[in-house]
């Protein structure tokens, strides 16, 4: 009796340091392997180690409750134990309150009302903590949840222009990022950046997230929404200044007109079958339902992280969607060989 006792404080005391020590060996990898796991989407990645101010907090406080959780289910498997081999005798029918049981159940019940107040004052402090960011943002960006995608519009005075599915910032500079929702509740989560934040029909809300160093994070809605809830990503790029400002100046700019007649007959063909809902900045397609394709190939994903972004892709999802992606409100497109082959060209413009 003793030694399962004895093992299961040994594994108690033991969990919280080993569950330390991975996050430490997280926190301790090559930059690159640190990009590389950011780039997987692993996503539980936020409990073994976070990328910027605004998810310190979070972690310390995701790790507090982890190691008292596990050590109230070690303390509950140890008086289970000692209720399984420490029977009272059959003519011992008081020996509740002869032997001090029910001063135990009071003693039990001060230290865990007091142990769930002090969690309780934590958690408001790390939530008061991570609320404002500690210095005036260097970036504020307006970023619209639609189902099921995100709509990121980056305004500068007289200058603005909108992405998809791609947030990109200047690492070490604390970004304001405020929330809207086109139709239902959703919420914006990068776990290794920041918590959880709902964007609200006809409500504006407030984030910050600021990344340590370049890289990627996955970004996740994480409010049922809909049948594709689930396929509805997006990816954080940290990159340095420079980086960022030739990738600003770029996206700045407008589509390159078509310059080989396959390509014009494409986009002819996106005039007339696209541009209702999707915006070409530099020509007629002005539409404000679905995402800007001004430089839609010099994304890495498409369809809110559903599939990689190639050309064979692309054609793929215009003429598959609801194969891909069923509920999304883009409907197939029906087009003969010749016809994708010029949309295909087109497209191919777009960078």
């Amino acid at each position: 009796m003793r030694r399962v006792l004895l093992s299961v404080v040994q594994v108690g005391a033991l969990l919280p340091a080993a569950l330390y020590h991975l996050g430490a060996l997280a926190a301790e990898a090559p930059s690159r392997e640190a990009d590389l796991l950011a780039a997987a989407s692993t996503p539980l990645a936020y409990f073994l180690r976070s990328r910027g101010p605004a998810a310190q907090p979070v972690l310390y406080l995701g790790w507090t409750l982890a190691t008292i959780c596990a050590l109230v289910c070690v303390i509950i498997a140890g008086m289970l134990l000692i209720g399984m081999f420490r029977r009272r005798k059959p003519q011992d029918a008081r020996a509740l309150v002869s032997e001090g049981g029910v001063r135990l159940v009071y003693v039990g019940s001060v230290l865990s009302t007091i142990a769930l107040f002090g969690i309780a004052v934590y958690m408001l402090s790390v939530l008061a903590e991570v609320a404002d960011p500690s210095k005036t943002p260097g970036l504020t960006v307006t970023v619209t949840a639609y189902d099921w995608w995100w709509k990121v519009d980056y305004v500068d005075g007289e200058s603005r222009f909108s992405t998809a599915n791609e947030l990109h910032i200047p690492s070490g500079v604390p970004v304001l990022v405020l929330l809207k929702s086109a139709d239902v509740i959703h919420a914006f989560w990068v776990p290794e950046l920041a918590g959880k934040t709902q964007t609200i029909p006809g409500t504006a809300n407030r984030q910050w997230i600021h990344a340590d160093h370049p890289g990627i994070f996955r970004g996740q809605c994480t409010q049922y929404c809909g049948v594709q809830h689930a396929h509805m990503a997006f990816e954080v790029y940290a990159q340095t200044q420079a980086d960022y400002d030739r990738w600003y100046t770029a996206q700045m700019g407008a589509a390159p007109a078509p310059s080989t007649a396959q390509a014009i007959r494409g986009r002819k063909l996106f005039a007339e079958r696209c541009a209702g809902c999707h915006t070409v900045r530099g020509s007629k397609a002005s539409g404000v339902q679905a995402p800007d394709l001004t430089h839609v190939l010099s994304r890495r994903l498409l369809a809110a992280g559903s599939v990689v972004n190639t050309p064979e892709n692309l054609i793929d999802w215009i003429e598959h969607a609801q194969e891909i992606k069923p509920g999304t409100l883009m409907s197939d497109m029906q087009l003969s060989p010749a016809e994708a082959g010029d949309l295909s060209a087109y497209l191919a413009t777009l960078k």
